[in-house]
């Protein structure tokens, strides 16, 4: 479809939204008529949708040119606002760019600029600087998780890139905490503040402790990812050797989980995130990187295998599940000799009641070696899988497409059938590779 506006119902249908909350009903019409919107509210109520509406009914459909700026802390964030908006289904151009993949990505997807660019502070910079393209079109400026765009570290990128956009007519911050200070030059004039953060919006989550007799805490693990039977979970840990303590334990226990630490390559964290989505994973064993910038919700628990630091990561670790209409929880594991920080309150204890085994992984990932530049389509992708790969549509599971590369999830029991018929087929006259990851 060509940059023809839709109207808000035909997002929220493709959506799969039946209704705005609260927050985004006041959120959208100030962001609609204001300069400057500071909005507060807590990870998982849905910010990305609160801003990114009036953005899209603001954008002129003439343009050639980048409009919107969306920065962000991290690439998982920008990938996900990313996804969000091409499922939007608008019609208007979107990238993201992002350090740990290559410029050469950047450049293609570039040649053809669009309407909404996201990205990390230090890629954008890097291509404000080498003048990729035009800034002076940019009218409004999104800054995501503003707290931590706006740390020690990004500060001297974040000054640079809005030095280079004398042009912004609109301005949006948000963030899930407050009392951040924003410095001048970011030019927030008279912002209206939305702050939702007061408002008891937790309902829909649960906080549980269970006590480990063990100090590791493993057992404990274990009794939390049976009982939640195949549900999607993320366990998280404070530091990366705990993470391979975590990965032993569960691959000896034939648990399907994936890692996810600042420790691993981009490319791997991206395909643990993808096969989590599609279910090849049952876990995902993270830092407290995945508490923020990623929107799985389908994620119906977490666990605190190693308990936060401070108060922050506790909320914002919470916030990966429960998120906006549905209902999660969030599973403390305490040593019976450990005492429990002072922000972690109204936790009772669970004794967890074991009984069933463990169901079998059910989905496998396959990796195809042509994506969007190849002009190839989620609908060339099931049709091969159909005609050539002789099977049902309850056997084809979640396709993600990316620039250069598909990833679809298959049953477990017909992937290596699978990669047999595939591999060294054509689509979209290119010869594709089909392997399994």
């Amino acid at each position: 479809m060509a940059n023809d506006k839709k109207a808000q119902h035909e997002i929220l249908d493709k959506l799969n939204i039946s209704e705005l909350n609260n927050m985004q009903l006041e959120a959208i019409p100030v962001i609609e008529s204001t300069a400057n919107t500071v909005l507060l509210s807590p990870t998982g109520t849905g910010k990305t949708l609160a801003f990114l509406l009036p953005i899209i009914g603001n954008l002129d459909p003439k343009s050639k040119e980048i409009q919107a700026l969306i920065l962000v802390p991290s690439r998982e964030l920008a990938i996900q606002i990313e996804q969000v908006i091409r499922s939007m289904g608008s019609g208007y151009k979107v990238n993201a760019v992002y350090g740990g993949r290559s410029m050469a990505k950047d450049k293609i997807e570039l040649k053809h600029i669009p309407a909404i660019l996201i990205g990390t502070p230090g890629r954008i910079s890097d291509h404000f600087l080498n003048e990729r393209f035009s800034k002076k079109f940019i009218k409004t400026l999104v800054l995501d998780e503003f707290d931590k765009c706006l740390e020690i570290g990004f500060e001297n990128e974040m000054k640079e890139i809005i030095s280079f956009m004398p042009n912004v007519k609109k301005r949006i911050l948000t963030s899930a905490t407050k009392g951040v200070r924003i410095p001048s030059f970011v030019q927030l004039d008279k912002p209206t503040t939305i702050d939702y953060l007061e408002i008891k919006t937790d309902a829909k989550l649960s906080v549980k402790t269970v006590v480990s007799p063990s100090k590791n805490k493993l057992k404990a693990l274990l009794d939390i990812i049976n009982y939640n039977r195949n549900q999607p979970g993320i366990v998280f840990c404070n530091l990366k050797d705990s993470i391979e303590t975590v990965s032993d334990f569960l691959t000896k226990h034939h648990i399907s989980f994936g890692c996810f630490s600042g420790g691993m390559d981009q490319k791997d964290r991206e395909r643990s995130l993808i096969k989590f989505r599609n279910g090849t994973y049952q876990v995902i064993v993270a830092t407290d990187l995945a508490a923020r910038g990623i929107d799985i919700p389908e994620v119906k628990y977490i666990v605190h295998y190693e308990l936060p630091v401070h108060s922050d990561d506790f909320i914002h670790r919470n916030g990966r599940t429960a998120r906006v209409a549905e209902k999660g929880t969030a599973y403390v594991i305490k040593w019976e000799k450990e005492n429990l920080p002072d922000f972690i309150k109204n936790s009772p204890v669970e004794k967890l009641s074991v009984k069933k085994e463990q169901i079998p992984q059910y989905w496998e990932t396959l990796f195809i070696s042509g994506g969007r530049k190849d002009k190839i389509s989620k609908g060339d992708i099931a049709g091969l899988f159909f005609k050539q790969g002789n099977i049902t549509k309850e056997q084809l599971g979640i396709i993600e497409l990316k620039l250069d590369c598909t990833f679809v999830a298959v049953p477990v029991s017909i992937a290596k059938q699978l990669v047999a018929k595939l591999n060294n087929t054509r689509l979209k006259k290119k010869k594709v590779r089909v392997t399994i990851i």
